[in-house]
């Protein structure tokens, strides 16, 4: 497995990685079919899995991801030292729905509630703002943050669901190594607004999430005639070609794909291996252009 470098720091891990939240979401699998997952990724490489304090059913079931990613590798006959788990805080899931919540007092909270969920005894490898509250200043929700870095809970900080102006912001408080932001074929608002340009010019690593665009467009993918072409030409996937498209876009880029199952885990591990051309990445770029 190919490997990135986290922001600018000493830290690598491989240039696809796993995100957990299909593991914990209503319907999910079963704990030992969810585990099977985590564990064919980490033997195909795969060191970076993704996850949130609200990758969870409801607010009854927070934590059960970052819980259920540490059972993991605690469960796991290999080698896990070089595994980084990334997780978030500040959405909230009452009654199953999304809600944003950068109060500090629960960010100071859930900050120590995500630590006690990945085990206790080490750092949080990665932790982001999962989403600006326009209720609380940027500088006010990521105080506890840098209180928590300083305590030795948090060793690195990222951001989510932000603008550039915003990330400035963020970087007045604490040192920011990556962005999780939306983008896809079908959204690419990243290299409208600025985003993308940004993290490969601050060397911050770019999480895009939702990367296959979401199930109506997982579903309707082999239906495009010009991508089921060239992922035929090549031999793969029309999936993994998508995940290899957002790699072609910037080497800050470090694809995030969900998987509920290990099949699809296998598929999109191939990506890192496929090369686009320019001409290949325009083609793409005119057929889900919206």
């Amino acid at each position: 497995m190919k490997t990135k470098q986290l922001g600018t720091t000493s830290v690598s891990f491989s240039a696809i990685g796993l995100g957990g939240m299909p593991l914990s979401l209503s319907g999910r699998p079963s704990e030992s079919d969810a585990i099977a997952v985590v564990h064919r990724a980490l033997a195909l490489g795969v060191t970076l899995l993704d996850t949130a304090d609200s990758y969870c059913q409801d607010e009854t079931d927070k934590h059960h991801n970052e819980r259920l990613l540490f059972k993991a590798l605690q469960q796991y006959s290999g080698d896990t030292s070089q595994v980084m788990i990334a997780t978030k805080g500040g959405l909230m899931r009452p009654n199953g729905s999304w809600t944003r919540n950068g109060n500090p007092d629960h960010l100071r909270k859930t900050i120590r509630e995500s630590f006690e969920a990945l085990g206790g005894k080490q750092a949080i490898a990665l932790w982001q703002y999962h989403a600006p509250d326009p209720e609380y200043s940027i500088s006010a929700s990521l105080a506890p943050v840098r209180e928590a870095v300083d305590a030795g809970l948090i060793r690195y900080v990222g951001v989510s669901n932000f603008s550039v102006e915003q990330i400035r912001q963020a970087r007045d408080v604490v040192e920011i190594v990556s962005v999780q932001n939306q983008y896809n074929p079908w959204y690419r608002e990243p290299e409208r607004d600025g985003v993308l340009a940004y993290c490969q010019q601050e060397s911050l690593t770019f999480l895009p999430w939702s990367p296959l665009g979401g199930s109506r467009r997982v579903k309707n993918l082999p239906e495009i005639q010009a991508i089921a072409q060239l992922a035929q030409t090549k031999g793969i996937s029309v999936y993994c070609l998508i995940l290899a498209w957002l790699m072609a876009k910037s080497p800050c880029v470090v694809p995030i794909p969900g998987a509920s199952k290990v099949g699809s885990i296998e598929d999109s591990v191939k990506a890192a291996d496929v090369s686009l051309s320019a001409i290949e990445v325009e083609q793409i770029d005119q057929v889900t252009s919206v």
